[in-house]
This record gives structure tokens, C-alpha cells and sequence, in this order.
């Protein structure tokens, strides 16, 4: 694990982060918030602190994990491609599986399904070209 970039993963994961605060705030905030039946203006159960936090640990796995997959030092295509797969073809694929059952709506799915492959497009974009 001493030829990862660590620079660049946390990179990655502060992308996550704020591509997440675009994603889920001006881009798609209202519409996510009625699909997942989510009051905006209802106090919250939990402290911002505790769940920003928990975000941004959570990206940092998943993007440390993403750039051991990668390897040390990943062609630029490669690294995006491959990102855009595992968001798309892992992480939103199995988001639909459990939205099937859920009787979840397309809309969300494709919001959430939508972020993901971002998220991973990214990471592989930040990983491919800092090395």
C-alpha cells in the first residue's frame, strides 16, 4: 500500500464530497428529497457533523479501495473507464436491485445511480492523472 497516492485519494474523496454537496443540493435537491420522501424543512435525527463525517470516511474507503484496484500508477483511460464501470455497473446496479424491492422510484434511482457513477468517473479522472 506504499505506492498508493495518498494525496491523490484524498483527492478523489474530497471530490466525492463535493460533487455530493452539488448533487444533493442545487442539482437535485428538491427532486431527490420527494422521492426519498424526505422533508427538507424537518429538523434532522442526526448531528451534520456526525454525517459529513461519516461521508467523508466512507469516500475515503471507497476511494482508497477504487485506487488499490487501480494499482500504483493506472493509465489515464483506464483509470476512467474503469471508474465510470464500477459506479455504473456495480454501485448503481446494485442500488437498482434493492430499489426494485424497495418499490423505489426510477427518478431516484437514476439520481442516486447517477451520483455514484460520477463519483467513480471521478476518482478514476483524479487517480488516472495524479501519479
Amino acid at each position: 500500500m506504499a505506492e498508493l497516492n495518498w494525496l491523490a485519494i484524498v483527492a478523489a474523496a474530497l471530490s466525492a464530497f463535493a460533487l455530493g454537496g452539488l448533487w444533493y443540493g442545487p442539482l437535485f435537491k428538491h427532486a431527490w428529497c420527494r422521492e426519498a420522501g424526505v422533508d427538507p424543512d424537518m429538523p434532522q435525527k442526526r448531528h451534520p457533523a456526525g454525517v459529513f463525517g461519516g461521508a467523508i470516511v466512507l469516500s475515503l474507503i471507497a476511494a482508497s479501495v477504487f485506487a488499490m484496484f487501480l494499482g500504483a500508477k493506472p493509465e489515464l483511460r483506464f483509470a476512467v473507464s474503469a471508474g465510470f464501470a464500477a459506479g455504473l455497473c456495480w454501485v448503481a446496479s446494485s442500488f437498482g436491485i434493492n430499489y426494485l424491492f424497495a418499490s423505489r422510484s426510477l427518478k431516484l434511482w437514476l439520481i442516486d445511480g447517477g451520483y455514484h457513477t460520477l463519483q467513480f468517473t471521478l476518482y478514476g479522472l483524479i487517480l488516472g492523472l495524479w501519479h
